[in-house]
Order: structure tokens, then sequence, then C-alpha cells
């Protein structure tokens, strides 16, 4: 089964009322106990540009994950457009290789591949506005994503929210078998950054 993967550390997500989620959601309702998957949907924000048929009401997984950055906004911007380095920081990602680019940076619908939660991906950035928001779509077997970034400046921080939207069968799988397996993952993607950012050890 692929999405194997270890988790290091990780922080918590938030917990928002979960009347908010039903009442966007209502066939989640159902389920006695929220998962990660129905807070994290509970805890969407609206501040997200979404593609036709990739919004939160369409997925079959999907996360929401924020942090605070102590460190501009371009910067932690730097770090996530050299997408060739991502693998020496964030361990969920392997041989990352930006097509027809030799720098490794992304750019305006730049398309790259990759390997992330044991599978291989195909991806191209749909939005890119520098410093602020990068989004790409992503296909594999079984499922189609689309990953986005949104960072803002606050009070001479950087507040980093990614949140993803994933359909298809091997979504399904994969929210029935590890419900929490993608917030974990980008929620260490948060700390990884926040770290390399800040320069800590």
């Amino acid at each position: 089964m692929p999405f194997k993967m270890n988790f290091y550390r990780v922080s918590s997500g938030r917990l928002l009322a979960v009347s908010l989620l039903f009442a966007a959601c209502p066939t989640l309702a159902q389920n006695s106990v929220p998962t990660q998957v129905d807070r994290d949907l509970a805890a969407r924000s609206s501040e997200i540009h979404w593609p036709q048929g990739f919004t939160p009401a369409d997925a079959d997984l999907f996360a929401h994950n924020e942090i605070d950055v102590s460190a501009p906004c371009a910067l932690v911007w730097s770090h996530l457009v050299n997408a060739t380095k991502w693998p020496e920081w964030y361990p969920n990602s392997k041989d990352v290789k930006v097509v027809n680019s030799s720098s490794g940076i992304l750019t305006e619908g730049a398309k790259f591949d990759w390997q992330t939660f044991g599978l291989n991906v195909n991806s191209r950035v749909h939005e890119f506005v520098a410093n602020g928001r990068l989004g790409w779509f992503g296909d594999a077997p079984d499922l189609r994503a689309y990953h986005t970034w949104f960072l803002t400046e606050r009070a001479g921080k950087c507040h980093v929210m990614n949140e993803e939207v994933v359909k298809g069968p091997a979504a399904v799988n994969l929210r029935k078998s590890d419900p929490d397996a993608m917030h974990k993952g980008h929620d260490l993607w948060n700390a990884v950054l926040k770290e390399v950012s800040e320069h800590k050890p």
C-alpha cells in the first residue's frame, strides 16, 4: 500500500466547531466522531483560490495546515519555489525535477515531477503570485490533486497556510485507512519550512 512514511515532529491542527463543518458538508454529519479531515474542512480558508472542480466540496481527501514563521515571506517563498532543494529539508519529497529548468526553480506554468507519499506525481503550477500564492495540480495513479500555499505578512512574521484537495480512488482508500496521513505530512512540511526559514539547525 502506498502513502507510507515516517512522521517526525508535527504540530497539532486547529479544532473548530464541528457545526461549521456539518453546515458546509452535510454528508459528513453521519460520522459520530470527526476525523482530522473533518476538522480540516471546518478550518478551511475562504482566502484560497480554487480551480473549478477542485474545491473542498469536491474533495475525497482534504488537508488544511498553517504555521507562523519568524522570517519575511520573501524568504519563505524562496524555499517553496526552489523545488529541487525540497528533499534536503522535507523528508516526504524525493527526486524533484523541474521540467525544462536547469535552475530547479518553480515559475508560472512550470511542470515538475517528484515523489511524495510514496507516489510518483506529475505536477504543474497553476497559480503563481510572487511571495504570496503558489498552487499546483498533481496527477498520480488513481488520484488527482490540487495543492496551494498562501503566505501573508502578520506582525513581522509570515503566516503560512497550505491546503490540498485530492480526488480519486487512491484518495478514498487513504482516507479510509489513515485519514490523518496527509495532515501530518503537511504539518511536517510546515514545521521544517519554518526551521529552514528561521535558520535553525
